[in-house]
């Protein structure tokens, strides 16, 4: 059969590592698909700098319009990233009927819908495996592997740089400046973390899962997102002493109410498998009503290892370029015209436990004003911690557990704590899940 031309727009990092797959795999990659696929064309914006593949066979340009409008291309590979300019060359390149690959999360998770509405006029495909989760195969699993369930639940840990900043503070006890600085050094990080630390990466990743888990469009305005920037090493100090790790998780659970979507620090059993996640690697816990739960492990991002993901995105199409468009896999796994008006509910209708930290005066009734507090607000108590004060010190570290409670509780129960005389500062808190 005649080959199949791809144009890749980006050849930096994630572009690179797909090509060199590609081309080390060809063979191999030809059997699989039934088609020879060759890259004939690719843009970037410095074409001195050296690639991670062979390029001699490979016309470059800067202008990735050329090889968006080039009639021989079937195929176009979107690695560039963000959501400016590149969703216009994403557009257009539906629009001239050609079949698009992308790893970019943020485009999918804030465009996807308009995107996904023309992919469907035009009879094309729009693929997106590598925007989450980097090699991980998890797009794909949910949409395919696990069709015949209702997912209940799924909880992951998709930002590797706030992984690694997390596992460095449990296991050197250094603090989140220190280690981000090392995060930035060591290139897990950019000069501006934000994305990352914030958890505005995660939240991005976690609409495109939540998408094809419940069926709804994709709506990043409505995800929770609270970064790692306060946890401290006495918070991740406590969460060990009380059998915890202290993970960034992206949550999305479906409830009788709505839907969760949310983004924080999370505390989790250390026995949890996904709690000794440690690194720069992701994890992502699914829950689904027939299978249960399963669990997801591997490299969230990386030249070769997200460039895997879009090249099992490239075999897809190739091998669904003579189907019929009406029988393929839906985008969002879910027949477009069957996605679902489920509510995403405000952060005051979250449901889950809490660590709290605070710091009080070293006297009596001081621990009973507290727990009075909670209980008058229905919140039970499942630990707690007091630590004695240092030397001439008169102010001591509380540290409580909570059972399962709504967060507008736990809000109306922290200003009220904070309001004690007896209680000096704020009142720490810190999501807590069993994922049991």
């Amino acid at each position: 059969m005649k080959p199949v031309k791809i144009g890749i727009l980006g050849l930096g990092t994630v572009g690179g590592g797909a090509a060199k797959v590609l081309q080390r795999n060809a063979a191999e990659i030809a059997r699989r698909a039934g088609r020879e696929i060759i890259i004939t064309r690719a843009s970037a914006s410095d074409l001195s700098k050296p690639r991670l593949c062979d390029t001699s066979n490979i016309e470059m340009t800067t202008n990735g319009f050329d090889i968006i409008s080039d009639p021989e291309i079937d195929i176009i590979v979107e690695t560039i990233g963000g959501a400016g300019v590149v969703k216009d060359m994403v557009l257009q390149a539906i629009e001239n009927g050609k079949h698009v690959v992308t790893a970019n999360k943020s485009l999918i998770a804030l465009h996807g819908n308009e995107i996904f509405a023309k992919a469907s006029e035009k009879g094309v495909i729009v693929a997106f495996e590598a925007a989450v989760a980097g090699g991980i195969p998890i797009i794909k699993a949910i949409r395919e592997g696990l069709s015949g369930n209702q997912i209940e639940w799924l909880a992951g840990i998709i930002n590797g740089t706030s992984n690694f900043i997390l596992t460095e503070m449990r296991d050197k006890g250094r603090d989140f400046a220190d280690v981000l600085a090392e995060a930035q050094a060591l290139g897990y990080a950019e000069a501006d973390p934000t994305f990352d630390v914030e958890g505005i990466d995660a939240g991005h990743k976690l609409t495109i899962l939540a998408s094809i888990a419940f069926g709804i469009p994709l709506q990043f305005d409505k995800v929770y997102t609270e970064g790692i920037t306060q946890i401290t090493r006495t918070d991740v100090e406590y969460a060990e002493q009380l059998g915890y790790r202290i993970k960034s998780l992206g949550v999305a659970r479906k409830t009788e109410k709505g839907i969760e979507l949310r983004v924080h620090p999370t505390l989790i059993p250390e026995r949890r498998l996904i709690a000794n996640v440690n690194g720069v690697m992701n994890a992502v816990l699914v829950k689904g009503d027939a299978v249960g739960a399963t669990l997801y492990y591997g490299a969230g991002a990386g030249a070769e290892p997200t460039g895997s993901a879009v090249v099992a995105d490239v075999i897809d199409v190739v091998r669904a370029l003579t189907s019929d468009p009406e029988n393929r896999v839906p985008h969002l796994a879910f027949q477009a015209n069957a996605l679902a008006d489920i509510p995403v509910l405000d952060s005051g209708d979250f449901q889950t436990a809490y660590y709290l930290r605070l710091h009080a005066e070293d006297k009596s009734g001081v621990l009973a004003d507290v727990t009075r507090i909670l209980a008058d607000c229905d919140i039970s108590i499942e630990a707690i911690l007091q630590k004695p004060p240092a030397k001439n010190e008169t102010i001591v570290p509380i540290i409580l557990l909570t059972q399962v409670t709504q967060e507008h509780k736990l809000n109306a129960a922290i200003a009220k704590i904070e309001q004690l005389e007896t209680v000096s500062g704020k009142v720490n808190r810190i999501r807590l899940e069993t994922l049991g």
